[in-house]
């Protein structure tokens, strides 16, 4: 046999990697204020400056712009003043073609400025004429004494009918009865731009379904477009007759309509709508 083979020797090992070099330090963070070295900071407002001025100056250009191309342009005529295709006709039409005048008695305007008092609901038969309610017994009520019938604030009330254009009052009362009393008010206000009567309507109307008035939304009045009557809840207190309620409130043109109907038992649907029905037909 042979000799046995021999093994190569083992291989040196390798160098060590050389040493990384150190990294240099990190500079300290250093405040402008604190490096001593004087920062120049940047004025306030520049930018807002220059915005202003190039939204004027572009403004002012655009303006001048447009008043020379304006006035280069031909002028434009004016449409004629006077037209004949929309005057009168030449010649009157004939007397028997000319329409005859309003009469008095289908011209509400004539009868609401004459005497108010006599448009007023006439008393039932029977019914006693009262005229401590009124203060006068002509029929004419004074602005004061209407105004104190809305106990909670007559002071107020007086100033809101002035600044309505408040022209008179002409109120009605009469008793029926040991106790049922009624009273008919016809305010009247002065043609103006403030629509008076409908104005002291809606404010009437207002709280009228709250507890402060009726407490219902109370029931139309035929012949009226936005009037209603209503039924107050029976007030009863230790020591006196319960007290029943009734209004209606109504507005025809410049005199708002005003009813009220109390009484110790119960008060029906029909006595307070068939008044304020008759009273709207004279007005």
């Amino acid at each position: 046999m042979g000799p046995a083979p021999v093994s190569a020797p083992p291989a040196p090992p390798a160098p060590p990697a050389p040493p990384a070099p150190p990294a240099p330090p990190a500079e300290p963070l250093v405040p402008p204020a604190a490096s001593g070295a004087p920062v120049r900071r940047r004025p306030r407002g520049r930018t807002t400056l220059i915005i202003t001025a190039a939204a004027l100056l572009g403004i002012s250009g655009g303006a001048a712009v447009g008043y020379g191309v304006q006035a280069e342009r031909a002028p434009t005529p004016l449409a004629a003043l006077s037209q004949p295709g929309l005057g009168y006709p030449a010649k009157p039409a004939a007397a028997d073609q000319t329409p005859a005048p309003l009469p008095a008695a289908q011209d509400r305007q004539v009868r609401t400025d004459g005497d108010l008092r006599k448009l007023l609901v006439d008393r039932p038969k029977g019914a006693k004429k009262l005229t401590g309610k009124l203060g006068i017994e002509d029929g004419w009520e004074p602005i004061g004494q209407y105004a104190e019938g809305f106990y909670e604030d007559p002071h107020y009330m007086f100033e809101s009918l002035a600044g309505l254009g408040l022209r008179r009052v002409a109120s009605a009362a009469w008793q029926q009865g040991q106790y049922r009393e009624t009273v008919v008010h016809l305010i009247q206000f002065r043609s103006s731009d403030v629509l008076g009567a409908s104005d002291h309507f809606a404010d009437q109307m207002f709280y009228m379904p709250d507890k402060e008035g009726a407490g219902n939304p109370g029931d139309p009045i035929e012949g009226s477009r936005e009037g209603r009557y209503f039924l107050y809840k029976v007030e009863r207190k230790a020591g006196y007759l319960p007290a029943y309620h009734a209004r209606a409130l109504a507005v025809r043109g410049d005199i708002a309509l005003d009813i009220n109907i109390h009484d110790t038992v119960p008060i029906s649907k029909k006595d307070i709508r068939t008044l304020a029905e008759r009273q709207l037909e004279r007005l």
